[in-house]
Order: structure tokens, then C-alpha cells, then sequence
């Protein structure tokens, strides 16, 4: 009688104790796994305006590999050379379009829409440096007032992130070193951007190419003089063998940032943790960028000099003030529109405050330089 009745029970006991290590089981692996992403799978396809042998083009890939690691494959970004799609200052056409879903550019290379792009990486210099300026974008009511730009103004279907805070942007390659504004005058001279109307104050004859196109329109005598952006781009490209003087330092595009657009239905679209690997992703690649360039750039520099036989000059003190004078004269021109003038007085605003504060505290790392490897010829 007992043993059958405990058989009798033993079914029911051990469904039981099935049903509770199942639900046990489930529970366990919820704690162990608690943020499974269920978000569906998602490629983007970004063109850069770089081309293929550009660190800038390296520097992209930078942001595409952080975006793909952390997604874990739900998200990828199949990442194009400039021009595989469309021409390089083009990238902000085909995104807003939805030709392309992303774009990996400079925002200086739409400015023919509205100047006040320009102010997002190559405006006015106002005392603030590229890292200062990524904290206006994304502090001091910078991305905000981009956004009112694309959205407001000009009706783009754009939404994008900053990175990358730009070493200041050399003077450039000449056949003769410039000592004086005066040596500038005449010029045929490459650049891009507000950097354009400030030469053409200066009276230079400006040319605005992409990078690719720079080299063979200098050896074609299309264009005097150029710049570009830094050591390694111009080094890769090729500026030494067109041209042997490079003057470092300058007023004309002091800061600048990477923008990296998405289509802004494209983007809307995402989830919600898609969207934020987009946004973080751009500021891991920042910082990655920046190390990068402090090492890649400091090296290229060397070899112009030891390698290449390129003469490195400082660019003198009398051309930065002819710089700042004609900006002087932009900034006054460039405020009569209401919208740009908001814009400078949000930069002016941010760098009374936060460049004051860097100027005062900074250390003075050149006189530690000159004690350890003894005096600059600056």
C-alpha cells in the first residue's frame, strides 16, 4: 500500500521538479544574459571623400570597426573610398538623397550650400583649439545649432555626429618659402571654405580641390601653392615631390572635425542601442584618431625633412596677423547674416570662457622641450 502509493505520486514529483528546473534554467540565463540585443539586423553603406591611400580614409575605417565590434553584427557599415558612389564633396547630396546611407567628410566641403558651414570646423579663429572646439559642438550649444542649420535652413535629411579634433592645418607647400602676405599675393592657391574668401581677401587666386585632385593640378600649373590638412595626407598624396617648402602653422583653418552623416530616415529608423553605438562610436574613434595623428604625423614630418629634403618652416609672425586682420574683415561680413552671426557669438562666448581657462593653466611645454632638447628655431 505504501509502496504503490509513493509510486503513484512519483510522475507527478518529477514533472514537477522538471517544470521548476526549467523555470530555473530560464530565469538563470536571463540573469546571465539579461541585454540579448533583439534588434534586428542593419548595413549601412558610408563613402567617405577620401581616397583609398588617406589616413583620413584609415581614420574612418577607425570608426567603422568600432561601429561593427560593438553591434556584434546586427549593425555594419560597409565603408566606400571617395568617389566609389558619388564625387567627393558630393557625400552630403547622396545621404540626404538616400543614394548613400552615411557619409565620413567635412562639412567645410558642403559650404557652397550655406557659408555657415564652414563654422563647424574651419571658421573664425577665436582662441579656442579643436579639442575646445569639439566641446562647443557637443557642450556649448554647437550641435544644436547645426542641427538648426540642416533642419531649419537648408531642409537636409541629415543627422550627424563630430570627431576627431584636427591638428592645426599647415600654411601649405610653396615653390619658394612666403615670408610676408605680400609674398602670398598672386597666387593660384588650393584650399577650401571660409579659407577661401579669407585668401581672396589677402589676394590670392583660390582653387578648391579635393585631396586626389590637388598633385596633378599643381604639376599641370593650375594651382601655385596648395594646402591640405597635415604631414601624412599631404606626404601620402604626394605635395613633396610637386613642391619642396612647407610652411607650418596658420590662421586659416585653425580647427577642424570630422562629420559623420547618416541619413536622417535611415538613422530614425535604427533602435534605440543602434543609434547609440552610431553617436559613442564617434567618440571612441576621436580619441582613436587623435593618438593616431600625434604619432603618424610627428613621424611624416620627420621623414619630409630627413627623407623627402623638404625645408619645414614656422610661418612668421607678420602672416598671422594679415590672417587675423582679414578675418577681422569676414567675421564683419559674415554677420550681417542673423543666423551666422548667432553661431560666432556662441564660439566667442565659449572661448572667453574655456580658452581663458586653458591659457591660464596650461603648463609651458615648450620651455620644457627646449630644456630637454634644447632650442626651437621657430
Amino acid at each position: 500500500m505504501t509502496a504503490k502509493t509513493v509510486d503513484s505520486k512519483t510522475p507527478s514529483k518529477r514533472a514537477s521538479r522538471r517544470r521548476f528546473l526549467t523555470g530555473a534554467g530560464v530565469a538563470a540565463a536571463a540573469i546571465a544574459m539579461p541585454n540579448v540585443s533583439r534588434a534586428q539586423t542593419a548595413t549601412l553603406k558610408m563613402q567617405t571623400s577620401w581616397t583609398a591611400s588617406d589616413i583620413f580614409q584609415e581614420m574612418a575605417a577607425d570608426y567603422c570597426n568600432r561601429v561593427n565590434q560593438m553591434a556584434g553584427g546586427r549593425l555594419k557599415i560597409d565603408l566606400l573610398v571617395g568617389g566609389a558612389v558619388v564625387h567627393p564633396f558630393s557625400v552630403q547630396d547622396a545621404v540626404h538623397t538616400g543614394a548613400l546611407d552615411a557619409a565620413h567628410t567635412v562639412t567645410v566641403y558642403w559650404y557652397g550650400k550655406h557659408k555657415a558651414a564652414s563654422l563647424f570646423g574651419t571658421g573664425p579663429v577665436f582662441g579656442f583649439n579643436a579639442e575646445q572646439g569639439l566641446g562647443w559642438i557637443y557642450n556649448g550649444g554647437g550641435l544644436e545649432l547645426y542641427q538648426e542649420l540642416v533642419d531649419n535652413i537648408l531642409k537636409l535629411n541629415i543627422t550627424s555626429f563630430f570627431a576627431m579634433p584636427m591638428p592645426t592645418q599647415p600654411l601649405g607647400w610653396f615653390k619658394k618659402p612666403v615670408k610676408t602676405a605680400a609674398d602670398m599675393k598672386g597666387l593660384k592657391y588650393r584650399t577650401v571654405g571660409l579659407a577661401a574668401d579669407l585668401f581672396q581677401s589677402m589676394g590670392l587666386a583660390v582653387a578648391q580641390l579635393p585631396g586626389g585632385e590637388i598633385v596633378p593640378a599643381m604639376e599641370r600649373g593650375v594651382i601655385d601653392a596648395f594646402e591640405f590638412n597635415n604631414p601624412t595626407s599631404d606626404r601620402r598624396f604626394g605635395a613633396q615631390n610637386v613642391a619642396k617648402n612647407y610652411m607650418m602653422g596658420s590662421y586659416h583653418q585653425a580647427t577642424e572635425y570630422f562629420e559623420i552623416m547618416f541619413n536622417k530616415g535611415k538613422f530614425a529608423a535604427l533602435p534605440a542601442e543602434h543609434k547609440a553605438i552610431l553617436r559613442y562610436a564617434a567618440e571612441a574613434a576621436s580619441s582613436a584618431n587623435y593618438w593616431k595623428a600625434m604619432d603618424v604625423y610627428s613621424k611624416d614630418l620627420q621623414e619630409l625633412k630627413d627623407k623627402e629634403k623638404v625645408t619645414v618652416h614656422r610661418t612668421s609672425k607678420e602672416i598671422f596677423l594679415a590672417q587675423i586682420k582679414a578675418w577681422d574683415g569676414l567675421i564683419e561680413q559674415l554677420g550681417k547674416d542673423a543666423y551666422m552671426k548667432k553661431v560666432m557669438d556662441s564660439q566667442k562666448a565659449w572661448a572667453k570662457r574655456v580658452a581663458y581657462y586653458e591659457f591660464f593653466n596650461s603648463a609651458d611645454y615648450q620651455t620644457a622641450y627646449e630644456h630637454h632638447f634644447g632650442k626651437l628655431d621657430l
